[in-house]
């Protein structure tokens, strides 16, 4: 299976090239800020006294400023949907990036927290500097109140020693519970500690605004390591006449050519001399700058959708389904949706604060408003939602008219929000595959050609659905019926079985039948379901073909 450089530029290239170009943003900022503060005049003072850690602390303190900018951008989730769909962004290669958003949280994500630890560290060592380094002679520019003072009383009894113990706390229980392990065990706990970043992007302006590290303000009165004949004399020194007068403007002869001109005397003989003590100033806090902007459209945003998702929806229907499969139906005023987009439930009698994301397997159309979502019955709040649903339904499968309807619980919608799935209908020709319930994303888009696909670019669809056991097939049969377009005689889903087969599916012989029917084409690739199947399909699609057919490859993954 040899490997298609076409192909892998085409799934790799931007998503890699990104990532380099962000890459070499951070070691830039990094290597920056450490020349900064290691040969800057400004800082020469406060590098004496701290040394190494000085730099460090502050060449970590830009990665992190910067990284804690960028990490909220992939979660402006209406931002990416309307970038996403309103065709604002031409290019498929740029939109097929913003699928790439999740994944860029969490590399931002892990970037915070390696910095951190470096930043830590540095600042360990500054305050370790700051008690035996203490200068008699710069009093402003000392953290510490007296030579060997307790470096503990730094960190906990200064505004940026205890902001920054607090946040090194929350950011440790918002990474901890960012495993897989937890997530998928126990998700409320990832849920709650990750909005925790909203505690921890306030400790982080208070952070920055106490003013530890100062620089000099008065370079041209007083450059660094200058001798100061004021001082001097108030310590009963003798001065030399010659400072005590300006230097006069001396024209001296060259040195013979055949003697070596004596590098030290002439760089080093005369002592610049200072006209006042030098000031120190504490800087602007610079992170305000990096994280105000992204805070506040994140924050902006939220209102939006907490104004938007305000109204309570009206459910139509529950359907019960084999495998513990529960299907909603519900309107909602002015609901607009896209196929293969998802939306976002909240339950407030199942979880005052909690809420999840299911993508949605009906759209609203210009003839019908309703839309709903399929969703498996896994873990503490699904089963919640189905016993109080079910509790009010006889789990038959009729659709009643609005004034009979029953006293089901609130429930609100956050959304629409935008998937890859999206794209599958401005390819020409598409291949989706579906693990279990992740056929989900892929109803919607076969409900929508029910109503009509002569107005999408698609021209031949590739659908194949893997499950574990044949009963699962059955949240869908009617609908696959339906896009047969057969007429069913005798056994309901007779039209069906032409097209089961048991087994696992043979992914190469697939890939190499669709690639010869599809000569020279490009053929987008979407999955939803187990990392396995996926894992099989990303590699098939970055393979070579000797046919000239190229597989874009595309995944789903909530943001």
């Amino acid at each position: 299976m040899a490997l298609s450089w076409r192909s892998w530029l085409a799934n790799e290239g931007s998503k890699h090239l990104f990532l380099v170009f962000w890459l070499f943003l951070n070691v830039w900022l990094f290597w920056k800020t450490f020349l900064l503060y290691n040969q800057g005049l400004q800082y020469y003072y406060l590098h004496q006294m701290l040394g190494l850690g000085l730099c460090v602390s502050r060449a970590s303190a830009s990665v992190l400023n910067f990284n804690c900018c960028l990490v909220l951008l992939p979660m402006c989730r209406v931002l990416l949907a309307f970038l996403r769909g309103s065709q604002k962004v031409a290019s498929r290669k740029t939109r097929r990036l913003l699928d790439k958003s999740k994944t860029f949280h969490v590399t931002c994500g892990v970037t915070i927290c390696v910095f951190s630890v470096l930043h830590v560290a540095a600042h360990l060592v500054n305050a370790l500097n700051f008690s035996e380094n203490y200068s008699e002679e710069f009093l402003a520019l000392n953290a510490a109140n007296y030579r060997g003072e307790d470096p503990r009383k730094l960190l906990f009894a200064t505004v940026p020693g205890l902001t920054g113990v607090i946040m090194v706390l929350v950011l440790f229980l918002m990474c901890t519970a960012s495993t897989y392990a937890i997530r998928v065990s126990n998700y409320d706990i990832f849920w709650y500690t990750h909005n925790l970043f909203f505690v921890f992007y306030m400790l982080l302006m208070l952070h920055v605004s106490g003013g530890v590290l100062k620089y000099q303000t008065n370079l041209e009165e007083h450059p660094p390591g200058c001798f100061n004949p004021n001082k001097t004399l108030r310590q009963s020194m003798t001065v030399p006449k010659a400072f005590e007068e300006p230097f006069p403007d001396y024209t001296t002869e060259p040195f013979p050519e055949d003697l070596p001109v004596p590098e030290p005397f002439v760089q080093n003989n005369f002592m610049g001399i200072c006209s006042e003590e030098p000031k120190f100033q504490s800087h602007f806090p610079e992170t305000w700058f990096w994280i105000s902007g992204p805070l506040c459209l994140y924050c902006v945003e939220r209102l939006y959708r907490y104004i938007r998702s305000n109204k309570p929806v009206t459910i139509t229907s529950v359907l019960s389904h084999p495998s513990n499969v529960l299907e909603v139906r519900m309107i909602k005023d002015n609901f607009k949706a896209r196929p293969g987009q998802y939306v976002i439930l909240h339950c407030p009698r199942v979880s005052a604060l909690e809420s999840h994301p299911f993508t949605l397997t009906m759209c609203p159309t210009d003839t019908k408003a309703t839309f709903g979502v399929h969703l498996k019955v896994v873990g503490d709040w699904t089963e919640r939602f189905r016993d109080l649903l079910l509790l009010h339904s006889n789990q038959d499968t009729e659709i009643l008219p609005i004034f009979q309807q029953r006293r089901y619980p609130k429930l609100y919608v956050d959304g629409p929000f935008g998937s890859p799935f999206e794209e599958s209908l401005n390819y020409e020709v598409s291949l989706c595959v579906a693990g279990g319930i992740g056929v989900t994303p892929f109803a919607s888009v076969l409900n929508t050609l029910l109503d009509g696909w002569k107005c999408y670019k698609l021209r031949r669809l590739y659908f194949i659905w893997v499950c574990r056991d044949i009963e699962s097939f059955r949240w869908f049969a009617d609908l696959l019926c339906m896009l047969h377009n057969k007429k069913i005689i005798g056994e309901k889903y007779q039209a069906l079985n032409s097209r089961l087969l048991i087994g696992r599916p043979r992914w190469k012989l697939l890939f190499d039948e669709i690639a010869k029917c599809n000569r020279r084409k490009t053929i987008g690739v979407f999955c939803c379901g187990p990392n396995k199947i996926s894992k099989i399909l990303h590699k098939l699609s970055n393979s070579s073909n000797s046919y000239g057919t190229r597989f874009e490859y595309n995944k789903e993954s909530f943001s």
